[in-house]
């Protein structure tokens, strides 16, 4: 299941305006279908993926071969960590 939160471009201009907290996120390719969910400090995963590809803690739910490049991305915003990973495990049980 998606987030219900509008996509966002990403790109290094997205950074700066990430809230500095911890977050479930969501990537899409440029078709906005989902690549898979990760979650973290929301500035510190866009780094990660922007220059890596993929985030620390990152979970496919496509094959790799069945979507695009990471082109968006958006989030749910997290109390702390542990309700990060809640959040996320709900995500991967839909």
């Amino acid at each position: 299941m998606s987030l219900r939160k509008p996509w966002r471009e990403l790109d290094r201009s997205t950074v700066p305006n990430a809230p500095d907290r911890y977050a479930l996120y969501e990537l899409g390719d440029a078709a906005g279908t989902t690549i898979g969910f990760g979650i973290g400090a929301l500035p510190d995963e866009l780094r990660e993926l922007l220059a890596y590809g993929e985030g620390t803690e990152f979970h496919y739910t496509t094959d790799a071969a069945d979507v695009g490049d990471p082109a968006q991305i958006r989030w749910e915003l997290a109390n702390n960590k542990p309700h990060a990973e809640q959040l996320l495990a709900e995500q991967l049980d839909d």
